[in-house]
Order: C-alpha cells, then structure tokens, then sequence
C-alpha cells in the first residue's frame, strides 16, 4: 500500500510542477500587462505609442510560435521551457534598471518588449506540449487536466490584476515589471526541478512525414500547416479565436485603460476591472473542470463567447461610473470560463502526441496573430474616432464572430462523438 500510494504522489509531481511553474509565470505576465499600457500612456500620453508597445511584444511572439513548433520538437519542450523563462526574466529586468537610471528611451523599451515576447512564444509552445506528458502519469482525464491548467492560470490572472493595480498605485510601474522578471526565473528554475525529462514526447522523425526520417525544418513546418488546412474545425478554432483575441487585445491594452483614465484617473480601478473578469472566470472555469465532460461542447463554447465578449465593450460605451463595469465583467467571466477547457480538450483529441508541438504552435500562432494588430488598431481608431465608437464597432464585430459555432457546420465536429482526425 505505502509503495502504491508513494508511486501515485511521485506520478503527480510533473503535473503540479507544471501547474506552479505556469501560475508563477502568469502572475507576472498578467501584472505587466496592465503595468506596461500604462507606463507608455503616463509616461507618453499617447493612445497609438501604447497600442504600437504591445504590437512589438506580442508580434515576436506569434511569429515564434508560428514558426517554433520544429525547434520545439528537436530540442525538446521541457528544454526549451527552461531557457525561455530564464531569458524573458534577464531581459525584463533591463527596463526598471534602465529606467531607474534615467536612460530608458522609447526604442529601448520597445526592444526589451519584442525580445521578451519572441522567447515566451516559445516558452508557452513548449509548457502546452508538456501537459500530456505530465497529465497522463497523473492519471487525470484530458478535459479535467486542460480545465485545471486553465483555472490555475485564470486564478493567478485574477490575482495579479488587482495587485498590479494596487503596487503601480502604491510603488510605479517599472517595479511590477521587475517582479514579473523575477517570476520568470522562478518559473523556469521550477520547471527544471520538478518536471522529470519523460514529459517530452518521444521524437517521431517519421510521423506523417511520408517516410523521411530526417525531414528538414521547413518540411516539419508544412506538415503542421497541412494538418491544420485539412481538418475544418481547427480552421474555424483558428479563424475565430483569430477575431475575439484581437478584439480582446484592443480592449486591454487600449480601450480599458483610455477609459479608465477619462472616467475615474485611479490605475487601481484597471486591476478592479480584470480581477472581477478573471474572478468569474476562475468560477466559471471550476464548474467546467468538474463538470465539463457532462456539456455539450459546441453549445456551451459558443454561448461563453458571446456572452463573454461583446457585453465587455458595450458597457463601456454607455458607462460613467465602474459598478456596472464591474457586474459587466464579472458575468462575462463566467462565460469565458468554459472556453479553454472545451478548446484544449478538442485540440489534443484531434492532435497526435508526436505532432503537437507542430500544430498547437501554428494553431496558436494563428490564434494570436490578431492580438499584436490589436493594440495598433485600437490606438489608431481611438485617436481617429473617439473612444465610444471604437467601443461599439469592436463590440458589433466580436457578437458577429462569435456567432460561427452555430451558423457553420464544421463545428459540430466539436461535439463529442464526432471528432474523427483529418486525413494528411
């Protein structure tokens, strides 16, 4: 019995050394998302430089994990997750250093900014290729494993927002960057510690590659893109979540705190605002955890996306005050909540092992290529436009998008029962 129960502890290591290390990771991540917008808009006054500082985070960083997946592969996942975290820390560090210097310029920031988001990309590839290989020794089922992955990091998210708000209120903005470069290294020094080497997949030089064992880079690359052009679903997934993150990058990196400084002038009401999103979020997240493999998948996705989307903006159409902001975001969470876990279930079902770090990189890659043109395009329509109509355009666009699990017929191949691989 002590040996049977010894073995059971030691199989969860890797899943709860993966679970920390991401929560750590995210804590930081999600406090520099609101530090670094309103460094560039105090510090510049300028709606289109903040849009333009997250374009060079987050450009890198999908053009990495759209091109990243091989190097992943070859490399190894757990290897590459180490590095990545270690690299992002050292280089976020320079900017409150720099700035406590009175040297940090513009440029510098920017530069700081893309290469930090070039080595998350690859960073965030690698941790989702380990969740399988530290899930299935854990022996927790696939939408259980995603759904707690998942809320761990909406947990940390909803945390992290109000205590950004609190610490730019209370210290400045380049400190809580400075503590999202330490959570890196620790993230890293975690993954490396607790997450045994058995997590990486094993290498396939074969698989789906027409027998070529030693296929170059390039040739790996296409085999992930030609996997996902041949499977319609995952298209869609693509396409969608393509629209609803460049939406959602506009409004978190633009829109919320432009309306945040007319309205109230408190950086403390920014974390408010995220925190009662990502609290609905974790709640949502939890009911799906343990009750998700009861939902039927495409219903349920769709109907988080629109009650999770458009509702965000409208609000702050017509808002003055930030009590209903607040209620707004709080239920939109809820929604939110049950995306990923039905998202990452359906991708890995769809996926082979030996091929994810191929096609859940491109898949993501694709996913976030809207978030870098997000902030450029809020900023932009913003300074020509006014912040209202911006609001209700972007808002209109997002309640369109997300009405595309119930009007194509590709998605319901989400549903369960149904999720048959394509052929390549």
């Amino acid at each position: 019995m002590t040996t049977t129960v010894t073995t059971a502890a030691r199989s969860r290591t890797g899943f709860i050394g993966l679970l920390t290390a991401d929560g750590i990771s995210m804590l930081g991540t999600r406090m520099s998302m609101l530090a670094i917008p309103w460094f560039v808009l105090i510090t510049t006054g300028s709606a289109t430089k903040t849009g333009f500082a997250a374009f060079c985070e987050l450009a890198p960083f999908v053009v990495v994990q759209a091109v990243g997946g091989p190097i992943v592969d070859r490399w190894g996942p757990r290897r590459i997750a180490i590095s990545t975290d270690l690299i992002a820390g050292l280089v976020l560090a320079t900017v409150p250093i720099l700035y406590a210097k009175d040297v940090l310029t513009f440029p510098m920031l920017l530069a700081a900014l893309a290469v930090s988001g070039a080595v998350r990309g690859a960073g965030d590839s690698a941790r989702v290729v380990l969740l399988p290989g530290v899930q299935e020794p854990a022996q927790i089922s696939l939408e259980r494993a995603t759904g707690i992955y998942d809320g761990v990091n909406r947990t940390t998210s909803m945390i992290g927002a109000p205590l950004a708000g609190f610490l730019i209120a209370m210290l400045s903005a380049p400190w809580v960057i400075a503590i999202d470069a330490l959570t890196f290294v620790v993230s890293g020094s975690l993954v490396a510690l607790l997450i045994p080497r058995s997590a990486d997949p094993i290498r396939d030089a074969h698989a789906h590659l027409e027998g070529e064992p030693d296929a170059s880079y390039m040739e790996q690359l296409r085999v992930g893109l030609r996997f996902i052009r041949a499977d319609r679903l995952l298209m869609g997934i693509a396409v969608m979540v393509f629209v609803t993150n460049l939406l959602d990058m506009g409004m978190s990196s633009v829109l919320l705190p432009v309306w945040i400084e007319d309205e109230i002038g408190d950086p403390l009401a920014l974390g408010l605002v995220a925190a009662a999103l990502g609290l609905g979020a974790v709640l949502g997240n939890t009911a799906a955890a343990w009750v998700g493999e009861r939902l039927p998948r495409r219903r349920t996705y769709g109907w988080g996306f629109i009650i999770g989307g458009a509702p965000r903006f409208l609000i702050l159409a017509v808002a003055m005050t930030l009590s209903p902001v607040l209620a707004v975001s709080f239920v939109s969470g809820l929604a939110v909540g049950v995306i990923n876990p039905i998202l990452g279930a359906v991708e890995y079902e769809r996926v082979p092992r030996t091929m994810q770090a191929r096609v859940l990189g491109t898949l993501g890659a694709v996913a976030w290529a809207g978030m870098p043109l997000g902030g450029l395009l809020a900023g932009a329509m913003v300074t020509g436009f006014g912040l209202t109509q911006t609001l209700l355009v972007m808002g209109g666009v997002y309640f369109v998008t997300t009405m595309a699990p119930f009007v194509f017929p590709c998605w319901r191949a989400m549903d369960r029962g149904q999720t048959e691989l394509p052929v390549t």
